[in-house]
């Protein structure tokens, strides 16, 4: 079987190109290397099996080999990367998944979309369902992730409904581990990065806001489960253990022996308030519930940072 990965470089990609390839499948990373980047890579590009492909998904995506599966991870995942150029993000949510679709179909491929909890936006029910439907700005700044991530998905449908092509919908709630960008601005690369330096931690608002964190391997491993069950979703993935903002700073300092204090900052606009994942269809559909607590989470996380500082790599 032979599988093509969009944004295969990037953080959750790679791990998901490792893990398919350790099962034996031939794996193509399309990337076009906007926030993937080729460190996360590098090792795989010793097996026969691996390949990379330079491309953008908003251009049509030309390859002669045939794919039995695709995964489409294409898209900036972190506030500062989406919103570095929300317009981009827009046209990969949807120029993108159109053009990752129609090359699903000419493959007859079965094609996973990589969504996101997101999709939600501040939300007023807790925790989350898949049948909920959300309460997000369409004006906000965030929006060009939120509203790009909430198309992408009526396109899946559109293509599943008119096309019978056999999609499969994953909404993907906060995720972390090894390879992730030290500077990507979200919480806990911020909290480790900032806690390793003894610098001020920066908390956004009172540091009462909640969120769930999965661990990339139980993430990788729920994203092929679906890919090969029979749901087309959309089926929430993540860990439905919760924390404070304050409480996961507070066990990053301990982890760290840091000396770093906290700081606290004006919440940003539209920076949801809790999320937490309902993942009973994945628990009963899929099989699936994650493995890896936070603590045991964050260790390997803080040792992959520490790693990165003292070999000075970007």
């Amino acid at each position: 079987m032979k599988i093509l990965v969009t944004g295969g470089a990037g953080f959750v990609g790679s791990h998901l190109c490792r893990y398919l390839l350790q099962r034996g499948y031939e794996v193509v990373c399309l990337d076009n290397f906007f926030t993937g980047k080729n460190m996360n890579i590098i090792d795989l590009k010793k097996n026969i099996k691996f390949k990379v492909i330079l491309h953008d998904i908003t251009e049509p995506i030309e390859i002669e080999e045939h794919f039995d599966r695709i995964y489409n991870l294409a898209c900036p995942a972190s506030p500062i990367a989406y919103q570095f150029d929300s317009i981009e993000t827009i046209k990969a949510n949807t120029l993108g998944v159109i053009n990752v679709l129609e090359f699903a179909r000419l493959n007859g491929a079965r094609v996973l979309q990589a969504s996101t909890s997101e999709i939600y936006g501040d939300p007023l029910e807790h925790p989350q369902k898949e049948t909920y439907r959300g309460n997000v700005n369409t004006l906000g700044p965030r929006a060009c992730y939120d509203e790009g991530k909430r198309v992408a998905e009526t396109l899946f449908m559109d293509y599943h409904r008119k096309y019978n092509l056999p999609v499969r919908i994953v909404r993907i709630f906060n995720t972390y581990g090894p390879s992730m960008d030290k500077n990507d601005g979200r919480v806990i690369s911020n909290f480790i990065m900032q806690a390793l330096n003894n610098e001020a931690i920066t908390i956004y608002g009172k540091g009462n806001q909640t969120r769930s964190f999965c661990y990339v391997s139980d993430l990788v491993e729920g994203l092929y489960k679906m890919m090969e069950s029979e749901n087309v979703g959309p089926i929430n993935l993540g860990n439905p253990g919760e924390f404070t903002m304050f409480e996961l700073a507070k066990k990053i300092i301990k982890l760290t022996n840091s000396r770093s204090r906290l700081e606290y900052k004006e919440l940003p606009k539209d920076d949801p308030k809790q999320r937490k994942p309902d993942i009973t269809l994945a628990k009963t559909l899929l099989k699936w519930q994650p493995k890896i607590h936070l603590d045991e989470g964050l260790k390997k996380t803080a040792d992959y940072f520490k790693w990165l500082l003292k070999s000075n790599t970007s």
